[in-house]
């Protein structure tokens, strides 16, 4: 069968149209820019990794990490907890994957802040800043960099050229690089649960222009030919080493090779889960893996339906009726299915020191039912809210801190969430008291608050 002509191949490209290819401009930076701004961090690199899961819209700690069976109806968990193989610790009824590997995580029962606003408590989890002027809309973006960025501008390029930052599918929405400046921003990956997905399905944020990059599939398989042609000829090696980073990246069998989720065994991607959670956890442990530093996963809704809400589960969440408990229990299996299956191939794979992952959205949800003639939900509590760590060379197999008898707040060891950030930055090799320069010319230490936790080792 005749190609359509839009596809047709337009025969080898020179050197000056595989250097435009690129310049992945980011707000007018290209990639060489970007590789040269991170060499020039003064970055001390480190070989640790950090996934998050990012439960998009908040969930709630009574249905799923810190269960009250004992408290008012008002207050309860609408499910039943279940026994975990630690003794002592139980978890909701629908995380069964979860059970099986308890020992490999630890539950921080006792963070709390006091942002009510999506954007707003995005901003205080993943920066450690409490946003100046809270906006009740959530439409804010973040004043200061997140830790991706922050790890990106710390980290660089290690010698494999593996993008230090990336983002599943995209980028957290209300954090950006800030005055890091927009090289410092996610690699955007896309849904690795599509078709054929590899490193062409990516893309880079900021103001990249897509069209700018269609011709990836076609250039993939020219870019090993022009790449053995440089080093023949030795212009490779003519130019300047920034441009030559830029270059490896590009045409990295090394990072292609992580990005290529086809690779993988067909019973391991079933056992993550075939939809753009499990597959996001799959293709975040293989970049971890090659050396990414940082990889956040939006867990917002596994598929699209009217069944599928994300973790917003206040009455009417996605403009549906009923009752939240219903779509929690729709929900919740495929998030305990991918991550759990993540903590256990990290373990198998002996990459738990390496690697450490975190489960967490933005707060909790409010302790006490609401109910009207559409329905019964909760709704946004900053007050109290569970977070979930695994690996990182850490204690686990233990619950940090306690809520009170009705999960409103900390009544044990309480923590914020620049503890977490502490302890995520000291897996990173990150110093938290280095200073950063804002906009304004203002010194801001990474945090100025936030001690790693001490139970967690």
């Amino acid at each position: 069968m005749a190609k359509q002509a839009g596809n047709r191949c337009r025969g080898p490209i020179g050197r000056r149209d595989f250097l435009r290819v690129g310049a992945l401009a980011l707000g007018g930076l290209t990639l060489t820019d970007v590789v040269k701004a991170r060499a020039n961090s003064g970055a001390e690199r480190s070989d640790t990794s950090v996934i998050l899961l990012y439960l998009s819209g908040g969930p709630s700690h009574l249905e799923t990490y810190d269960l009250k069976p004992n408290a008012p109806i008002e207050y309860r968990s609408v499910f039943d907890p279940i026994r975990t193989n630690v003794p002592g610790i139980d978890v909701c009824e629908y995380l069964t994957g979860h059970a099986r590997v308890a020992d490999k995580f630890a539950l921080i029962r006792s963070v709390r802040h006091t942002m009510t606003s999506h954007s707003d408590g995005g901003i205080e989890i993943l920066t450690g800043k409490t946003p100046s002027r809270p906006d009740p809309t959530s439409t804010s973006s973040s004043e200061h960099p997140d830790f991706g960025a922050i790890a990106s501008w710390q980290r660089g390029y290690g010698s494999n050229v593996m993008p230090p930052y990336v983002a599943v599918p995209g980028r957290i929405y209300m954090v950006r690089p800030s005055y890091l400046g927009p090289q410092h921003g996610p690699l955007n990956a896309n849904d690795p649960s599509q078709p054929n997905y590899r490193l062409a399905s990516a893309s880079l944020p900021y103001g990249v222009d897509s069209g700018r990059l269609d011709d990836r599939r076609a250039l993939r398989d020219q870019f090993d030919q022009l790449r053995r042609d440089l080093d023949a000829s030795g212009q490779m090696n003519a130019g300047d080493q920034f441009r030559r980073t830029a270059l490896q990246m590009l045409t990295s069998q090394g990072v292609a090779r992580a990005f290529d989720i086809q690779q993988e065994n067909a019973s391991l991607r079933d056992r993550y889960g075939r939809n753009p959670w499990g597959q996001g956890c799959l293709l975040a442990r293989r970049l971890a893996e090659a050396g990414t530093a940082v990889t956040t996963i939006v867990i917002n809704t596994p598929f699209n339906g009217e069944q599928f809400t994300n973790w917003d589960d206040h009455i009417q969440n996605a403009m549906r009726p009923g009752h939240f408990g219903y779509y929690m229990s729709v929900r919740l299996p495929y998030y305990d299915q991918a991550l759990s299956a993540l903590i256990e191939d990290i373990y198998m794979r002996g990459l738990d020191e390496k690697i450490m992952v975190v489960a967490m959205g933005e707060f909790g949800r409010t302790p006490r039912l609401s109910h009207n003639a559409f329905g019964t939900g909760r709704d946004h509590w900053p007050d109290a809210m569970s977070v979930l760590i695994s690996g990182g060379g850490l204690q686990m197999g233990q619950v940090v801190g306690a809520t009170n008898a009705r999960g409103e707040y900390p009544a044990q060891r309480p923590l914020t969430p620049k503890d977490i950030l502490a302890t995520i930055y000291r897996h990173l090799g990150i110093d938290t008291r280095h200073v950063l320069i804002d906009h304004t010319g203002r010194p801001n230490p990474i945090l100025a608050e936030g001690t790693p936790i001490a139970e967690l080792g």
